[in-house]
């Protein structure tokens, strides 16, 4: 870079105001240019052309699009998923991408465990319950209800946020199974699970199963028809992770109906916002017979005030670094 001349850092578009903060971060030798779209088409030519690297939130980033980034030197995601990215695509241009994995980690884990602990304890199916209750109070108590150190919860993808899950699960009691192939043998001697061999195993088991996976080759549809039949009849699912891992409504719904799955809560979904779809308007409407046993978030288990910021400084340091080295911290290379 000569003298006077600025780097040119793209932002497709944000979630949170103007991007006043990684101005900071990035320096007065950056120019930031903030197109403030999700839509691809308004990301022009003539601006892809100059920029030096380029941030994305929401916006869909594939190869048309790409084939402007003459210049550019990294693409940074601000979250963690890549869905909308073409990895194929950045690679052949021969643009490194990376996302951003070291945020939010503390709210995640505590969102899932909320759920977790709402639905063991059926929370939302007796606040429901409870407002139709004329006669008699405490002897309306839902069946079964066990303690905390008599269930199994399982959790598949045993990394950062698995690994914080686990950590407060553990002083509830609840017996805890770990899955994650991509873990050393001995993580779980190291965190405090148990490990079992497949995950079948750990479905037949668990009284609660909550994911904290990637959506990649191995894991998309990983509860769909056939992983939910072959949950322990009566659990409880949690996916704080990707929408992907429970793409089919309709069997969510035939087992949420059948009982085979007690409940679930769900914070990602594989469209957002939401369609029309059966399960989704009984979820509205309150119907008696699912309401407390599914419970849907707005893809915010990541967000705390404090989340928000440090998501916004790591994805702008990132790009600085990029800058500064020519290096790619949390560099992904493909979908495994």
């Amino acid at each position: 870079m000569t003298a006077g001349q600025k780097y040119v850092v793209g932002i497709t578009d944000h979630m949170i105001g103007k991007p006043d903060l990684e101005a900071d971060v990035l320096g007065p030798d950056v120019e930031i240019d903030f197109f403030a779209s999700t839509d691809a088409s308004a990301l022009t030519p003539d601006r892809l052309a100059r920029l030096d690297a380029l941030m994305v939130w929401g916006a869909r980033l594939q190869a048309p699009t790409i084939a402007h980034l003459t210049r550019c030197k990294g693409v940074v995601r601000y979250g963690v998923g890549y869905e909308k990215i073409d990895l194929a695509a950045l690679a052949a241009a021969g643009i490194p991408f990376a996302n951003n994995p070291d945020y939010g980690t503390e709210e995640v884990a505590d969102h899932a465990l909320a759920m977790i602990l709402s639905l063991h304890r059926r929370l939302w199916e007796h606040d429901h319950r409870s407002r139709g209750h004329a006669a008699g109070w405490q002897v309306h108590s839902l069946k079964p209800l066990a303690r905390s150190n008599r269930a199994t919860v399982g959790v598949v993808g045993v990394g950062r946020i698995g690994t914080a899950v686990v950590n407060r699960l553990k002083p509830f009691g609840f017996r805890i199974l770990g899955y994650d192939p991509g873990q050393p043998p001995g993580h779980e001697k190291a965190i405090g699970y148990e490990r079992p061999e497949r995950l079948d195993e750990l479905f037949s088991q668990a009284d609660i199963v909550t994911l904290h996976c990637p959506a990649n080759a191995v894991t998309r549809g990983i509860l769909n028809a056939d992983g939910l039949a072959r949950l322990k009849p009566g659990s409880i699912i949690v996916n704080t992770a990707r929408g992907e891992l429970i793409p089919d409504l309709d069997a969510l719904e035939q087992s949420l109906r059948s009982g085979h799955i007690a409940a679930a809560a769900i914070d990602t979904l594989i469209q957002e916002p939401p369609g029309d779809h059966s399960l989704l308007t009984a979820w509205r409407n309150r119907e008696d017979w699912l309401a407390g046993r599914l419970v849907i978030t707005p893809h915010n288990a990541f967000y705390s005030d404090h989340a928000a910021i440090e998501m916004r400084r790591n994805a702008a340091k990132t790009v600085r670094i990029l800058l500064d080295e020519g290096r790619l911290r949390n560099q992904i290379t493909d979908e495994s």
